[in-house]
Formats: structure tokens, C-alpha cells, sequence
């Protein structure tokens, strides 16, 4: 089982953005663009990047998708702080 991950993420305040961006990523936008121009976390002026984390370490939405969801593969996943774009790196 997975004890880390490292993802990137874009965090916005409404649904409709986040299903917008997964659309502009699938059809091959760079997620640091796009984390850079939408994300409200202070991580988009990084690109998204989270860096790794251990499992237990997010919120459990959040949390959950990181350590069983496709990896690369662009995530949608709402927590109390909005809806988050989610593109896990890989886990160890």
C-alpha cells in the first residue's frame, strides 16, 4: 500500500471551471498554465505542485482520490475549501 504521493492541483470555487479545465487538459493544455491562470491555493503560482505527502496528511476527499485514483489522469474532487482539478504524480 502507498505511504506518499505527490500530486498537482487546481483549486476553484464553482463546478463548472473545474469540469472547463479537465476538458482544456484532455485536449492537451499544460496544468501549470492553467493552475497558474484559475487556482485560488497559493500552490498555483507553483503550477499546482503539492510536492509529496503522506497518506493521512489532506483532507479525506482529497486524500482518498490521491491514493487510489489513475494516475496522470485528471481528477475531479470537492472539499470544503471547493472543487479541486487533481493530477497525482505518482505514489511510493
Amino acid at each position: 500500500m502507498a505511504r506518499t504521493a505527490a500530486a498537482l492541483h487546481i483549486l476553484v470555487k464553482h463546478k463548472e471551471l473545474a469540469e472547463e479545465i479537465i476538458e482544456k487538459l484532455n485536449k492537451g493544455a499544460k496544468f501549470d498554465q492553467l493552475a497558474k491562470k484559475h487556482s485560488t491555493c497559493p500552490s498555483g503560482k507553483k503550477g499546482g505542485s503539492l510536492g509529496e505527502f503522506k497518506k493521512g496528511q489532506m483532507v479525506p476527499a482529497f486524500d482518498k482520490v490521491c491514493f487510489s485514483g489513475e494516475l496522470i489522469t485528471p481528477h475531479l474532487v470537492k472539499t470544503k475549501f471547493g472543487w479541486h482539478v487533481v493530477k497525482i504524480l505518482y505514489r511510493t
